[in-house]
Parts: structure tokens; C-alpha cells; sequence
């Protein structure tokens, strides 16, 4: 069976729109008139038409309502989030990638970049012109802020209104299979940020149809989506088809599900639960690596503990742990949520067990937060000292290029890149990027104008920390100043090869064997990190106090090292990771 929405086959296009709200639905082909489609028992409805073909535009009318709706499933909305559903060949693109199978998620170097801000063409074809620079780089795996229709030209993506529509101003469905198939053409897996947990306000029609949404649950957004009320098994079904479907269709190697600890289900089998061995389930088929990454700050394992210990089985979950441990310590902010971090044991903590938070009370919530990270891999952490959430979520998205020394950048970036947890690079700050990462937005309804730059100023009121005069995200020149500069001063060239022998050196260290780590501090301005925490073959000395670094160890060769008035830093290797480290990326 076709998957919902428009599905040409070659000869005719069939239609397929769950409205179980509906008594009638008709179809309106622009240039082409309306079309009657037929009411199945499941509230389904249906058309095959020969008359209509890829390229054709159409809405959907329910009942006796005038409002023209794009389909719920709609590969391409090329007029916008409240235009016509374009028909597209899915089957048009000729891959390239046949003899792909992916990356072993335990390779993963994540680099996450957002399309529209990563070059100075904001498109697919955009990012495809620098993929030899992340190879280069040494980049495994690149990760795209959520490509779903949003309103107007210009957001960060989490404003997406419909789902299955990959977003016009990027490229379209062309444009993202091109970047795919020339990814997998350098050996680079593509992963596809995805929002399940709501949807947007502008251009958000999905109620018109169904129960896609229920007052069973509240979440910061309004209802919760239907996944556990009356009507949720097709919405179910909505969602995940739409995970199949970037995988299946555009050939991702990975979801990285956006903040799962506001999805609301009590159901017995949790949709991230159920999405999870659907996906795996056509992966085997497909004989391909599929990765699933959670985003959550509940520093709970049930995300990554396996199905048949009651969790949800997924391959990682986010560690935002790590990354306040490290920005509180070097940055000595500590207002709203940084407040519980700030000591260098923190730090020590977050880089040897990945959670710094097991159950302890966390004065930011007023009450405990965490579990145990008994039992997770190290590589089940995800961690990270800059990305979206982190830099664009202060007032005028400042990156550490203007917060920290330069000595103390290529320390975190050491930290990073050395510890035993999946790490991610948000784009830039390998080469110490100058322009900030700001919040913007493109809404042409006047309400949501008004609410957007007033509520994104109210936002910031009273945190000197993030403080700064706020960019008005409608303003196309918040947009513009986010955009990354590619020239490269010396400076940004020097950071650029730190960050290419970082990871070369990582790729040496944890290409096989155990994970691990022990990290002892000297006061609380110094610390020795050796890996693994047994035989230690690789051993990094930090000292940002001033007072050196103590005697070396003769029996070990000082591989990168680091000497300025900010911190002093040196990376030892023993004999026989030497030659290992010296291979250049793969």
C-alpha cells in the first residue's frame, strides 16, 4: 500500500488524505479543477487520477469549508506553509549510493550545521561544496537542523508545520538527495534532526483532519500530539512513517529526535519505543546502519537501555552535562541553568560517566535530577562544548570566540575531542568562527510577528549573563549576521589544524578496543587526563593556572601541546599510538 499524501506511479498519482473529521473531501488540482475522492471505512480517503502528474499543485477542501489546505503529507509546499502541495516523482532521483551501508555508530564524529546559515547560499547544493572540507576535517557524520516546512525563508527549523515537506528555500527533495548521495559518495553519514514532539503555530492545519492533537497532556507548546488518546494509532502510525520515510526515501543514516522529554505518551509501548523497532526492523532489511539520538535533559538511560530491559533501545541520548561543566567552569557563568555547575569535579564527573546529575537535587528545578549511568556505553553520551541550543539561545548568540581565551578554546576542544563520548561540533567552531548564531524566524502572520520579537526580548530579563540588546528575529538582518564567515585569518587556519589533529588522534585511540578514562585533578585550575583508564596509552596535562605543567613523563612523546598566558596544555602519547596518530583522516 502507497503511503499517505500523492504517490505518482508512473501512469496516474494516487491520493491518499486521513480525515477521519470529514464527511467529504475534495481535491482542487490548480488549473485542473476539483476532484470528488471516495471515503473509505478507516476515515482514508482516496483518488487515482491519470490526469495528474509531478509538477501538478493541489490542495485539499474538507467538507464545506472554503480554506484550501495543503496535504498533511505533502512532499514539497514550493509556495509556502499555506500553499498548494506540490506532486513529486519520488522515484525520479537516480542514486549513486547503492553499495552504502553506512557508518558504525561508534565512528560517529558529528558535525551539526544548519542549512541555511552554513554557506552563503543556504542550500543543499550550498553544504555539498564543503564536504570536502569537513572529509577533511575528519567529520563521519553531519547532522541538519530539522529540514521540515516551516514559515517563510528563514528559521532555525523547530517551527515545522509539515512534517513529511522538505523545506523549499533548502533545495527541496532534489536538493536533499543530492547532498545525501554525494555525503555517502565521501564516506560522511547525514543525520536528520526531526521535532515529534510538536508542531508549529503558523501554517499548522493538521486539527482540520484529525486528532492529531490532545488536552489529555500539556507541553510548552499547547496540546500534546495524540499519541496515547482516541484516534492515536494513525497518528502513530503519521509519525512513525515519517522516520521511515527520511530514511527510505532520502537515505539517512540517523535521527536525532528533538527533545523527547516533552513527548507525552502512556501507552504501553512508548512511541520512541515503537518507532525504534520499526526503524531497526527496515534497517535489517535494508542491510544498513541506522542511528537513533535522543535529545533529552533528564539524564535518564531509559532512552539507550535495550528493549528487552524495559527501555527504549535507542543508540544515544544527549549529555547537555558535559557541556555546562565545562562552559560554567571556563566561563564562570552561572545563572539559570549553569547555577548547578561550576566546579572542576563537575567537569571530571561529566567526562568519566557521562552524567553529572545521578538523582542529586538540582537547584534549577527544585528538585532531584538523573539516574545512574550504569550500564551505558560511553559512546551513548553525546556531548558537546557548543551547538545550536547552547550559542543561538543567548541574547545575541555569542560564540567561545568571544568568551574564553584562545588557549582555554583548544583545552575544551581537547576535552571534547579525547573523552570517550560521541562528540559534536556546532558548525564554526573548529575554525573559531567571528559571527554569532542568532534566533530568526520569517512568520507573515502579524500576531506572531509581534509575539516572536517582543517575547524573545521578555525572554532575556534579568540574566545579565546572557545579557546584550536582543536581535528582533523577524528582522532578515539577524538572519544574515548569522550566516558563517569562510574567510580564513591565520589565527582561524591555526585553530582549524588543532581541531584536524584532535580528531585524527581520537580516530588512533578509539578505532578499537575499551572506552574509558580516568581524569585526576592538581587544586581546581589542573587537571591529567589518561585514556583508557588502564594502560593508559594517551595522556593529556592542563593547567590553566599559570604554574606549568610538572615533569614530563620520558616514556611518552609530547604529541600537541599548547603555551599561552591562558592556559598550558600537552598531549603525550605512548610508542605505539605514535604511528597511529600520525595517519591522516579517513
Amino acid at each position: 500500500m502507497s503511503m499517505n499524501g500523492a504517490n505518482w506511479n508512473g501512469r496516474e498519482t494516487e491520493f491518499r488524505v486521513w480525515a477521519p473529521k470529514a464527511e467529504r473531501m475534495t481535491l482542487r488540482v490548480v488549473g485542473k479543477g476539483d476532484r470528488e475522492m471516495q471515503r473509505e471505512s478507516d476515515g482514508v480517503f482516496t483518488l487515482a487520477s491519470a490526469e495528474t502528474q509531478p509538477g501538478d499543485r493541489y490542495f485539499c477542501l474538507v467538507d464545506d469549508d472554503p480554506l484550501q489546505l495543503p496535504d498533511p503529507v505533502s512532499r514539497l509546499l514550493p509556495e509556502g506553509v499555506h500553499g498548494p502541495t506540490e506532486i513529486v516523482d519520488a522515484s525520479a532521483f537516480r542514486w549513486s549510493d547503492s553499495e552504502w551501508q553506512g557508518v558504525e555508530y561508534r565512528d560517529y564524529i558529528l558535525y551539526e550545521l544548519h542549512v541555511g546559515t552554513f554557506t552563503s547560499e543556504g542550500t543543499f547544493d550550498g553544504v555539498i561544496g564543503k564536504l570536502d572540507y569537513l572529509k577533511q576535517l575528519g567529520i563521519t557524520a553531519i547532522e541538519l537542523l530539522p529540514l521540515a516546512a516551516f514559515p517563510g525563508k528563514r528559521n532555525w527549523g523547530y517551527d515545522g508545520v509539515s512534517m513529511y515537506a522538505v523545506q523549499e528555500s533548502y533545495g527541496g527533495p532534489e536538493g536533499l538527495k543530492r547532498l545525501v548521495d554525494a555525503a555517502h559518495a565521501k564516506g560522511i553519514a547525514v543525520v536528520i534532526d526531526v521535532v515529534y514532539n510538536h508542531l508549529g503555530a503558523e501554517g499548522n492545519y493538521l486539527s482540520k483532519f484529525g486528532p492529531y492533537f490532545t488536552s489529555k497532556h500539556h507541553t510548552p507548546w499547547g496540546d500534546a500530539i495524540n499519541y496515547d488518546d482516541s484516534g492515536s494509532e494513525h497518528v502513530r502510525n503519521y509519525v512513525i512513517e515519517n522516520a521511515l520515510y527520511w530514511i527510505r526515501e532520502y537515505h539517512a543514516d540517523g535521527l536525532r529526535l528533538d527533545a523527547v522529554h516533552t513527548i507525552k505518551d502512556d501507552s504501553k509501548i512508548h512511541i520512541l519505543a515503537e518507532l525504534r523497532d520499526r526503524v531497526q526492523e527496515f534497517a535489517t532489511q535494508a542491510g544498513r546502519r541506522v542511528a537513533l539520538m535522543a535529545e533529552s535533559d533528564e539524564n535518564s538511560p531509559k532512552y539507550v537501555k535495550p528493549r528487552n530491559e524495559g527501555g527504549f533501545g535507542l543508540d544515544a541520548a544527549w549529555s547537555d552535562d558535559f557541556h555546562h561543566a565545562v562552559h560554567t567552569h571556563f566561563t564562570g557563568e552561572s545563572e539559570g541553568y549553569y547555577q548547578d555547575f561550576g566546579a572542576l569535579d563537575h567537569l571530571i564527573r561529566a567526562i568519566q560517566e557521562g552524567f553529572v546529575f545521578q538523582g542529586q537535587e538540582f537547584k534549577f528545578w527544585g528538585k532531584p535530577r538523573g539516574e545512574s549511568t550504569d550500564g551505558m556505553r560511553p559512546e551513548a553520551h553525546i556531548i558537546c562544548i557548543q551547538n545550536h541550543d547552547q550559542v543561538g539561545n543567548r541574547a545575541t548568540g555569542d560564540r567561545l570566540t568571544s568568551l574564553v581565551p584562545n588557549g582555554v578554546r583548544k583545552l575544551m576542544a581537547a576535552l571534547l575531542l579525547l573523552a570517550p563520548e560521541t562528540p559534536l561540533l556546532w558548525m564554526g567552531q573548529e575554525s573559531d568562527e567571528p559571527n554569532p548564531f542568532q534566533f530568526f524566524t520569517d512568520y507573515g502572520d502579524p500576531q506572531m510577528k509581534k509575539a516572536v520579537t517582543e517575547g524573545r526580548r521578555k525572554e532575556f530579563e534579568g540574566f545579565s549573563s546572557f545579557a546584550g540588546e536582543v536581535p528582533d528575529p523577524q528582522d532578515p538582518s539577524t538572519f544574515e549576521r548569522s550566516k558563517l564567515n569562510w574567510s580564513f585569518t591565520a589565527e582561524r587556519e591555526e585553530m582549524l589544524e588543532w581541531y584536524r589533529q584532535l580528531i585524527s588522534l581520537r580516530k588512533a585511540l578509539y578505532e578499537s578496543g575499551e572506552r574509558s578514562c580516568r581524569v585526576t585533578k592538581n587544586g581546581e585550575k589542573a587537571l591529567v587526563m589518561r585514556v583508557p583508564a588502564e594502560d593508559p596509552v594517551m595522556e593529556l596535562r592542563a593547567d590553566w593556572s599559570g604554574e606549568g605543567n610538572g615533569t614530563k613523563n620520558q616514556s611518552w612523546r609530547e604529541m600537541l601541546s599548547v603555551n599561552d598566558e591562558s592556559c598550558r596544555l600537552s598531549i603525550r602519547l605512548s610508542p605505539e599510538l605514535e604511528e597511529e596518530a600520525k595517519r591522516p583522516c579517513a
